[in-house]
């Protein structure tokens, strides 16, 4: 019997996997036997061994800047055409600086213009190949967040996308699914996870009594990849341990 989870003959291209949720995703297909490229903004993967606790292992990096819509629009001539494209690519910006304009494109030029911008750059290649398209976005689309507004309309805004592309791209054999993540410790969430009280207030507010993991998101992209999930599309997956539950 067929491993549904063996990905040893498939490509996996994570934008934003040189750290947090999109490394720990492009590791859980790695590890399953994938070819894996990965994306971030620095210059070379050394750059992030020596400020970030990221592994590139088995893994080719290329440099890419979001925001630099010409570049994202000619990446599939840097990285080839993947089986499955996972957008895991974020940033938040705290101290209320969302509420200013300059913050607030910010945000919403990484968290939602570079979603569409990168799926609609590979949107043939997938097609070709009767691909998966993965967006990571948040709990924070299903919700208020009181002192990020960007992030959490740019969040909203990517659920949405999911199942807007999830039904204009099913015809041309792409399914489009999501993963929204609850509390997972990383370089985004380090004003909650690294500040003790916050961090108890957190986890009193999870059923399971635990922050994510980078490999807990894996575990659902693996899924939404796989022939285990080939009916469905436009889907999220909420993966947060209860959070939003009451």
């Amino acid at each position: 019997m067929t491993d549904p989870l063996d990905f040893s003959a498939k490509t996996v291209l994570v934008i934003g996997g040189s750290s947090g949720i999109g490394n720990g995703i492009a590791h859980g297909f790695r590890a399953r036997g994938a070819t894996v490229h990965v994306t971030g903004t620095r210059p070379d993967e050394g750059d992030y061994l020596e400020a970030e606790d990221s592994d590139f292992t088995g893994l080719t990096y290329h440099q890419l800047d979001v925001t630099n819509r010409d570049a994202v629009k000619h990446l599939p001539d840097v990285t080839g055409e993947p089986d499955v494209l996972v957008l895991s690519q974020g940033i938040v910006r705290y101290g209320r600086q969302e509420f200013e304009r300059e913050g607030w494109d910010d945000v919403i030029g990484v968290n939602l213009n570079s979603i569409a911008d990168c799926a609609r750059a590979f949107h043939s290649g997938l097609a070709d190949k009767d691909g998966a398209l993965i967006i990571v976005s948040s709990v924070a689309g299903f919700g208020a967040a009181m002192g990020n507004p960007a992030y959490a309309a740019s969040k909203a805004g990517a659920v949405s996308m999911v199942k807007s592309l999830g039904e204009a791209w099913a015809r041309d054999g792409i399914r489009v699914n999501g993963i929204a993540p609850g509390f997972v410790p990383t370089k985004m969430t380090a004003a909650i996870t690294e500040h003790s009280e916050r961090r108890e207030g957190a986890l009193k507010s999870i059923p399971l009594r635990r922050m994510g993991t980078p490999d807990d998101m894996a575990g659902a992209a693996l899924f939404l990849a796989s022939p285990l999930s080939s009916y469905m599309t436009g889907q999220t997956l909420i993966v947060d341990g209860g959070l939003t539950l009451s």
